[in-house]
């Protein structure tokens, strides 16, 4: 319900942005962009209902059932919202809704109507328009029901009614807007940090041996929801002894073990944006001398990757970084055979690390926990294009992470340890900004947060 003021600035200036951008590719036309459906989950129970990244991001709206339609001429924008109608039944069932009356005031729109409508309606907004942009890939609308729409406005040519003759992808346009957070989407970014460091926190100050990973699930789940997270940012990661070493490993019913690490990758979702941080530690409160070894490796390799995180670089640096730190403590570990590999160079030109580090140092972040946003310079005519240089604005993980499984050529004080850590930062203009460093870190941090906890 209506019960605190909305920001329409916030969304307004976001929607003029993409209609000058409109304007810029085709002299303007036809946004339509719809929010994501409900989904069901069995029989009489749905899904807990999200709304679609994009849409929310134009106009903050949450509901579903909801259609933006913006035209752009060269001189005017008008924004008109179809929404679910007011319905007393069903807001008695599902909760209160807005409405087509009272959203163009609420939301800052210039006119609302039913979605019920939107069949009966939309073709007038459609026609003589340049071009249409909705989704392309994943579209708003399935291709049957946007062409029964182009077919009445094609109905109406004798009466001197243009049909659009481009069709654009709009989530070309929205997610380059995306990937700069403005001022109110890093406050929003910083508090969900802040939630997720204090979720892993207090996970490390309950773990102990005999507990299982659905318990220190549990009490991450309880922070994030006291604090005003809305929900989790994605799928928790609770994994203990060689769980650790696969890396989307679900929260499950697996018991944490004396002398066993445990990594948790978990993150909430704050107001529509994600936090993402990633601990490993031991489940007894000290780490092992081989576990010290691998972490403080990792460790020194997210430093590296900090250290390379800021504007004027690309987005390959932080992770080239990494690579060197990881490749080369590997081969001095003996866990790279150094016969094999001249040196840290042929080791890096022939991917030693990968058996034990396959994934890449860093995503974007934002609404999305990978959020959207071109990895490669989208200007660059190469082939391959050359990855894009960071700007300030930008939000991305820095995750590096070792993973040693069970095998006859590792020695056995190695086996099964798997460690990631992860943090998430703002890209300033001398250096990053890290959003999620209130989680201790360092080996000396962990053992004592969890010695006074015990």
């Amino acid at each position: 319900m209506m019960n605190q003021p909305f920001p329409q600035d916030i969304y307004a200036k976001r929607r003029q942005r993409l209609a000058i951008s409109m304007r810029e590719k085709s002299g303007g036309g036809i946004l339509i962009l719809e929010t994501a459906a409900e989904v069901y989950r069995n029989r009489d129970s749905d899904f807990p209902y999200r709304h679609d990244s994009d849409f929310y991001y134009l106009t903050g709206f949450n509901e579903p059932g909801a259609t933006l339609v913006m035209t752009v001429s060269p001189k005017e924008v008008h924004t008109h919202l179809f929404c679910r109608p007011k319905d007393l039944e069903r807001e008695i069932w599902d909760g209160w809704r807005l409405g087509p009356e009272a959203a163009p005031q609420y939301l800052g729109l210039d006119s609302a109507e039913s979605i019920e409508k939107i069949d009966a309606l939309i073709p007038a907004y459609i026609e003589n328009q340049r071009a249409i942009y909705t989704r392309m890939i994943q579209g708003s609308f399935d291709s049957a029901q946007l062409n029964q729409w182009l077919k009445k406005v094609k109905a109406g040519a004798r009466n001197g009614s243009a049909t659009p003759e481009v069709l654009f992808d709009a989530e070309a346009l929205i997610h380059e807007m995306r990937l700069f957070k403005d001022a109110h989407e890093i406050d929003i970014m910083r508090r969900a940090g802040k939630i997720a460091a204090a979720g892993h926190i207090r996970a490390m100050q309950h773990a102990k041996p005999g507990l299982h990973e659905y318990h220190l699930e549990a009490e991450l789940l309880h922070t994030f929801r006291y604090n005003g997270a809305q929900s989790v940012a994605y799928n928790t990661i609770v994994a203990g002894g060689a769980n650790a070493c696969v890396l989307h490993h679900r929260a499950g019913h697996a018991q944490l073990k004396d002398g066993d690490l445990c990594l948790i990758d978990a993150g909430c979702e704050l107001d529509g944006y994600a936090s993402d941080i990633t601990r490993t530690f031991p489940v007894n409160g000290k780490f092992t001398g081989p576990q010290k070894a691998i972490y403080e490796l990792v460790l020194a390799s997210q430093y590296a990757a900090i250290e390379k995180t800021k504007a004027g670089l690309d987005f390959q640096a932080p992770h080239e970084a990494a690579l060197r730190v990881l490749t080369q403590g590997l081969m001095d570990l003996g866990l790279i055979n150094k016969k094999e590999t001249a040196d840290l160079d042929n080791a890096l030109e022939l991917k030693a690390y990968q058996r034990f580090y396959m994934h890449r140092t860093s995503h974007w972040l934002g609404m999305d926990v990978h959020d959207v946003g071109e990895y490669r310079d989208p200007q660059s005519s190469t082939n391959p294009r050359s990855w894009r240089l960071l700007e300030p604005g930008m939000v991305l993980t820095i995750e590096p992470g070792l993973y040693i499984r069970k095998a006859d050529d590792i020695h056995a004080d190695y086996w099964d340890i798997g460690i990631r850590i992860e943090d998430d930062a703002l890209v300033t203009n001398d250096a990053c900004d890290l959003l999620s460093r209130e989680v201790p870190v360092s080996i000396e941090e962990i053992e004592y947060l969890m010695k006074q906890s015990s």
